[in-house]
């Protein structure tokens, strides 16, 4: 999860976009699909199973894309849209490019749900189910889903490139872009938890290794046996795109995330900034670090939180998450096709 400099002027317009729309907003609830896809959670949930089963870290890398879809002009499943010729994807942002995945699991769902229940369960629910169950299957606490969204008609490179935080961002610039979207200290600490599971790549952190602040020094906040095993891990000139699991349990959803940070054994240093450069977090990050169900409770609450941020524009239930509906291409083999056209 991590925002760039020079964010917060492109938050503060969509958060006031989000307000003065709040009128044209859905109305989200629990148990929106009871009648028209009363089974649509159990498949979400049955084939994010099965994706767990083919591959651990998969789970993981379909939560972040609750984050990386919300956070950009609101839960619309605009991160999932491939580009096209003329509407550069959210998926080639910075902070998206070449690390999120495992879109292929949303497809799966997609497709599972279009046969039971044709036309009816948007991509950006989906987003959300998901990420919830993700949490569910590898240990974590669940929530009652609010749904009811529309999916966008577009994406925005653009609007991710600004407002989505890099792997540098620091606790006082997360705490301005969570407040921008109206979330508190406690819910930046607690969904930065998320990070309990899965991997990041050694291109994320090869600046705090070698040459933080640009200073040609290591991070100084960081456990020195830890230090090297991430120099192993990731060696100056070496492969970037090597993963390493985010906490010591990245299979596992826990407090061990919090207990790493103390310990100064953060991954990332969006990660371990909430521990060692302000106050107003480090001292949440203590407290979940002692109790792992007020991190849950916390956790769950940013969850719902997040979910409700939403885009007032026009929007549709898509078909394929991919594309729009109004796309030349819209079945999942013409999307393939589409893709790899020489434009």
């Amino acid at each position: 999860m991590a925002a760039r400099c020079g964010s917060l002027p492109l938050v503060a317009v969509l958060v006031a976009l989000l307000c003065r729309a709040e009128a044209a907003v859905r109305e989200l609830k629990v148990g929106y699909y009871a009648e028209t896809c009363p089974e649509a959670e159990g498949i979400v949930r049955e084939v994010m199973a099965r994706a767990r089963a083919r591959e651990a870290r998969s789970v993981a890398s379909v939560m972040r894309l609750q984050f990386h879809d919300c956070f950009v002009n609101g839960c619309d499943g605009s991160v999932l849209m491939d580009a096209t010729p003329t509407m550069p994807g959210e998926k080639d942002a910075l902070s998206n490019i070449n690390s999120l995945r495992s879109f292929e699991v949303v497809d799966e769902i997609k497709e599972a749900l279009e046969e039971r229940c044709p036309g009816v369960v948007s991509c950006a629910d989906i987003v959300i189910m998901a990420a919830r169950d993700a949490v569910v299957l590898t240990g974590g606490p669940s929530w009652e889903v609010r749904l009811g969204r529309d999916d966008s008609l577009t994406a925005s490179q653009e609007d991710s490139d600004s407002i989505m935080p890099s792997p540098r961002a620091n606790a006082s610039a997360l705490i301005r872009l969570f407040a921008g979207l109206n979330l508190s200290v406690t819910d930046l600490v607690a969904l930065s938890g998320s990070h309990s599971i899965g991997e990041a790549r050694c291109f994320s952190i090869v600046f705090r290794l070698y040459n933080q602040s640009g200073s040609g020094r290591p991070d100084p906040h960081m456990d020195a046996a830890y230090r090297c095993a991430l120099d192993a891990l990731c060696p100056k000139g070496g492969d970037e795109e090597v993963t390493g699991g985010m906490d010591a349990t990245p299979r596992a959803f826990d407090n061990q995330y919090f207990k790493d940070l103390v310990a100064l054994r953060g991954f990332l240093n969006s990660d371990q900034t909430l521990f060692s450069d302000n106050a107003r977090t480090r001292r949440v990050v203590k407290r979940f670090s002692k109790d792992q169900n007020a991190f849950f409770r916390a956790f769950a609450e940013g969850m719902i939180k997040m979910g409700e941020l939403q885009n007032p524009r026009k929007g549709e239930i898509r078909r394929n998450c991919r594309v729009a509906n109004n796309s030349p291409a819209t079945t999942p083999k013409e999307v393939a096709a589409y893709r790899v056209m020489d434009f």
